[in-house]
């Protein structure tokens, strides 16, 4: 069986996100809510954890996503920052630029709305 043949029996398998599966999403991470990001400390490497979610057509999809390096705090508020705080904020935008045009779904996007 070829990877294109597994690939479309997952997609036929799939199961779609439940309103019973979503909110056991949220209790076991502790998130407020969809599309409200938490803090991680305990996490080994990311910082952040967000249940995303978005609209794919007439559906809504759902993605759990943990962004953010553990322990890097990302940029300061952007009043009153120095000179090298800026330059930080534009390079990050500037390399993860093509992955932040994917929206919610992408983990750059996130970092990007909450850490810089």
């Amino acid at each position: 069986m070829t990877l294109k043949q597994l690939y479309s029996i997952e997609e036929k398998e799939r199961i779609e996100m439940t309103p019973e599966r979503k909110k056991s999403i949220l209790k076991k991470y502790g998130l407020s809510g969809v599309n409200k990001p938490k803090r991680t400390p305990s996490h080994p490497k990311k910082s952040h954890v967000v249940l995303a979610s978005w609209k794919d057509g007439e559906t809504t999809k759902y993605k759990l996503i943990r962004f953010g390096q553990q322990g890097v705090s990302g940029s300061p508020k952007k009043e009153g920052e120095s000179k090298a705080y800026a330059n930080r904020r534009k390079s990050f935008k500037s390399r993860h630029a093509s992955n932040i045009k994917k929206g919610r779904s992408s983990a750059a996007w996130w970092s990007d709305k909450y850490k810089w």
